[in-house]
C-alpha cells in the first residue's frame, strides 16, 4: 500500500488556483522530492496534505485512509508530521522543552516525552544544546531543531518543507546525512527544496510544479534533463541554446 496518495488535489483561493489537478504517489520508504520556482504551488501542496488548508477538490489518502479536511493534530497523532519553511520555535524556552512539545503528541506523562525528546537529540547529535535557548540558535540548528520537534511525534511520513534554506554548503551536506539517517529509521520523507544539489542527491523520485501544476515527473536525472523544467527554471533563452 502506498503511504500518501492524492488524485486531483486542487485549491483555490478566491479566484486563485494555487493547485491544479496534482496527483502523486509515495511509497513506504522513499525519498520523495517536490521541486519549482517560487509561487509554483509547492507549499500549498504540503498544507493541503498536513491538514492546513482544506483542498477545494481532489483526494487524500494517507495509508489507503482519507485525510480530506482533517485537522493537522489528529494527522500528527495518525503518524503523519511536517516541519516549516519558516521556523518559529518556542524562542525563550530550552531545545528540551521545545523537543518535549512534540512528543507530546504520543504521550501525557512529561517523563515519558522527556525520555523520547532525549532520545531524539542524542540520535541528532544535539544533545549539547539541550538546555540552550531555542532563540539563540542559528539558523542550521533552528533547522534541526524543527525536525527534530517533528521526529518526538513519532512519524511514519514526514513532509520537510525547505530545511535546507539559508545553510551554508556545509550545513547543507550535514543535513543530507541527517534526512538519510531518517530514511533508515524507516521514515518515509517528502521533500520541498530549491537546493538543487541537494534534492537530486537525496531523492528516489521528483516531481516539478509550475504555476500550481505538474510539469514533469520520475527519476531526478530524468527530470533534471526535461526541457520543461529548465524552461520552468531558466527560461526558453536556455533550452533553445542547449538544443
Amino acid at each position: 500500500m502506498n503511504i500518501l496518495e492524492i488524485r486531483g488535489l486542487h485549491k483555490d483561493f478566491g479566484g486563485l488556483r494555487a493547485l491544479n489537478d496534482l496527483s502523486l504517489t509515495i511509497e513506504p520508504g522513499q525519498i520523495f522530492g517536490l521541486i519549482g520556482p517560487n509561487g509554483a504551488g509547492k507549499s500549498t501542496a504540503f498544507n493541503c496534505i498536513a491538514g492546513v488548508y482544506a483542498p477545494s477538490g481532489g483526494e487524500i489518502y494517507f495509508n489507503g485512509v482519507r485525510i480530506n479536511g482533517e485537522r493537522p493534530w489528529n494527522l500528527c497523532k495518525r503518524g503523519l508530521a511536517r516541519t516549516f519553511q519558516i521556523v518559529k520555535p518556542f524562542a525563550t524556552k530550552s531545545v528540551l522543552y521545545n523537543v518535549m512539545v512534540g512528543a507530546f503528541a504520543r504521550t501525557n506523562s512529561r517523563s515519558e516525552a522527556e525520555r523520547k525528546a532525549l532520545e531524539v537529540l542524542e540520535y541528532l547529535h544535539f544533545e549539547k544544546h539541550r538546555n540552550s535557548r531555542a532563540g539563540n540558535l542559528t539558523i542550521a540548528d533552528r533547522k534541526r531543531l524543527e525536525i527534530a520537534r517533528a521526529l518526538a511525534t513519532e512519524p511514519q511520513l514526514l513532509l520537510l518543507d525547505e530545511v535546507m534554506a539559508g545553510l551554508r554548503p556545509s550545513e547543507v551536506d550535514e543535513m543530507v546525512g541527517v534526512i538519510q539517517q531518517l530514511r533508515g529509521r524507516g521514515i518515509t520523507i517528502f521533500v520541498i527544496e530549491h537546493i538543487m544539489r541537494a534534492i537530486m542527491a537525496l531523492s528516489d523520485h521528483v516531481v516539478v510544479l509550475h504555476f500550481g501544476q505538474k510539469i514533469a515527473e520520475g527519476a531526478p536525472h530524468q527530470v533534471a534533463s526535461d526541457e520543461r523544467v529548465i524552461k520552468a527554471y531558466l527560461g526558453d533563452e536556455y533550452v533553445i541554446s542547449a538544443g
